[in-house]
């Protein structure tokens, strides 16, 4: 019964890093759903919306979906991603990396969308675009914090299966513990 257990854990060592590297990914997602800002201190559009500011977000978004990526294809190729605690911890990386990719797209499209502005255009198109800015790009960050929700569970299972971990590994109470060997005696005979 003890190697099947043994089978079902991920080191403890490993679980432990793979949660500070998803608690990390966390911080930078939720980070960028607060940074990264569409609408002014008055809740409108910018006259002007900086293009390099917008592509930054996409570029930045690209990178993070990257990273999930990688993550996530890093755990698929361990020997961990096959029980239990693996497969649902791959499942939130494989959905986080899909939420990550949808986040990219829209601030693309919020990007592209920006600098299709600049062109003379008749005050209903030009609310238009503005209007489909503001979704795209509402849509990006909101995609962004699913992400980091999604991440955040993925942490939750592994630190789940650190309690699972410590339960498997405590001595049992039926078991009796090992009798120390006995101590020499200081008289001979």
């Amino acid at each position: 019964m003890k190697p099947d257990f043994q089978r079902e854990l991920i080191p403890r060592d490993d679980t432990l890093r793979l949660i500070g590297t998803l608690s990390a990914t966390v911080a930078k997602f939720s980070g960028a759903a607060q940074r990264w800002q569409l609408l002014d201190e008055s809740r409108h559009v910018p006259a002007e919306p900086s293009n390099a500011e917008l592509l930054q977000h996409a570029t930045g978004a690209h990178d993070l979906a990257r990273d999930v990526l990688r993550l996530a294809a890093d755990f698929a190729a361990s020997p961990h991603s096959t029980n239990r605690a693996g497969r649902t911890t791959l499942a939130h990386l494989a959905t986080a990396s899909t939420l990550s990719a949808r986040a990219t797209a829209h601030f693309a499209e919020t990007a592209q969308t920006a600098l299709g502005l600049p062109r003379p255009s008749s005050p209903t198109n030009q609310y238009y675009l503005k209007n489909r800015m503001v979704i795209d790009h509402a849509t990006a960050r909101a995609y962004l914090r699913r992400t980091s929700e999604t991440l955040r569970d993925a942490a939750k299972e592994l630190d789940h299966h650190l309690d699972f971990h410590r339960f498997f590994l405590a001595p049992s109470h039926r078991e009796s513990p090992v009798p120390p060997p006995p101590k020499p005696s200081g008289r001979h005979r």
